[in-house]
């Protein structure tokens, strides 16, 4: 299939034609979301074919100049480092706890051992840093991290199952909380805190800094589009099923990090055994999602930092200073800023959006390659304003929030 298929194809069906049932109001929401990120991912292989270039910065500058491959490094920089002191951050709350709100919610090791320093939520992370991921980072192709990424998927898998078989049989024992279909404003909760969601929302589906280096090692670049709607329906059952089961399991106690909440006393040895395979499932499965993460951020800042220098993967000096320097910057901001809920809004509010949305629908406004349709340019048009709408909101309410002391 080509890349340009999708985008080529008609919106509606035959008007003629009547459907069975008529579609929900969430189904057509995840329809439209959907449509919209792959069609930003088909903007971005479908004008990169037409020019020289095979990098999401080189088809920015060959649209934009220089300025354009700059925008794209330093948006790429700033979310994949984000997300890997994310990861970091939900890797200490399992093995180390977390005191979110003053409540105090133990880790894994701590539940174990007892509290100690050495399994304290510095010392841990240092370890986790040192034996697991500063081996995986140190691969110099995206494609020999196939087999870890392949176990990460699996993990999250274990984790949705027993997550899902956890709550089904809370649903049995009648300890299960009533799911609300709609959302409940109290006295400091507005409409307008909905859009808070939506930052989470798009950070969560922003791989698009990882399309092109994925893509071009494949031996028909043009499968990538395939491959993008697979992951999407996969990663979007999983994280709906997680929020669904995650609400029926803790409600309105829930935590930015679910994990955290899983230090709950189930009353039964089998109970608190699925806890913690809940728990160390999800840590490990970040853990083999990092270096994939990483390998992109580390090639940006390269690029970013020594354009012309010869491949980085040839210079083992610069290689290894990136590398190192990436990890210790990373493993000091997770212990300084223990929540992961102010990286999501910042990000998903800013460089992931532009990443998702706002480049990828510029691209095509461009038009460098003289390829728009009219279509091409009334899709990327919408994409635009839809994305700068909706994060504008969400960053005006966080703003008006943190002034009032509303913030969650």
């Amino acid at each position: 299939m080509s890349p340009a298929a999708g985008v080529n194809a008609p919106l509606l069906p035959d008007s003629r034609k009547s459907p069975e049932k008529p579609p929900s109001v969430s189904g057509a929401v995840f329809n439209v979301s959907t449509s919209i990120i792959d069609l930003s991912v088909e903007f971005l292989m479908r004008y990169t074919h037409a020019g020289d270039t095979t990098t999401y910065a080189g088809v920015m500058r060959e649209s934009f100049g220089k300025v354009g491959s700059i925008l794209v490094q330093i948006c790429v920089m700033i979310t994949n480092l984000g997300c890997l002191i994310i990861y970091l951050i939900i890797i200490g709350d399992v093995l180390s706890g977390n005191q979110p709100g003053g409540s105090v919610h133990l880790g894994v090791l701590q539940q174990w051992f007892g509290i100690h320093w050495w399994n304290s939520r510095a010392f841990a992370l240092l370890v986790t840093l040192v034996v697991i991921l500063l081996p995986l980072v140190m691969f110099k192709r995206v494609d020999s991290l196939r087999f870890s990424s392949a176990i990460s998927v699996f993990l999250a898998v274990v984790f949705v199952g027993i997550s899902s078989v956890m709550a089904i049989m809370s649903i049995f024992e009648g300890k299960a909380n009533s799911l609300r279909l709609l959302p409940e404003f109290g006295d400091k909760a507005s409409f307008f805190d909905l859009f808070t969601a939506v930052p989470v929302i798009v950070t969560a589906f922003t791989f698009h800094f990882n399309v092109h280096p994925i893509g071009f090692e494949m031996e028909k670049p043009s499968d990538m589009i395939s491959a993008v709607r697979i992951s999407m329906v996969l990663c979007a059952a999983i994280y709906f099923t997680i929020g669904v089961f995650g609400y029926l399991l803790f409600g309105d106690s829930i935590m930015a990090d679910i994990l955290v909440n899983f230090d709950q006393n189930s009353g039964s040895a089998i109970g608190s055994l699925l806890n913690d395979i809940v728990r160390l499932s999800y840590a490990l499965h970040l853990m083999l999602v990092f270096p994939l993460l990483n390998f992109s951020l580390r090639a940006n800042i390269d690029e970013f930092l020594f354009p012309g220098n010869t491949l980085l993967e040839k210079d083992n000096t610069r290689f290894m200073s990136i590398t190192l320097i990436l990890l210790a910057f990373s493993y000091l901001a997770a212990i300084a800023i223990p929540n992961i809920w102010y990286f999501f809004q910042f990000m998903g509010s800013t460089s992931a959006v532009c990443l998702a949305f706002i480049f990828p629908g510029a691209i095509c406004l461009r038009d460098a390659w003289g390829i728009s349709t009219v279509r091409d340019r009334i899709l990327a048009a919408v994409m635009i304003i839809l994305a700068v709408v909706t994060s504008t909101i969400a960053i005006s309410t966080n703003i008006y929030n943190f002034v009032t002391g509303n913030e969650s």
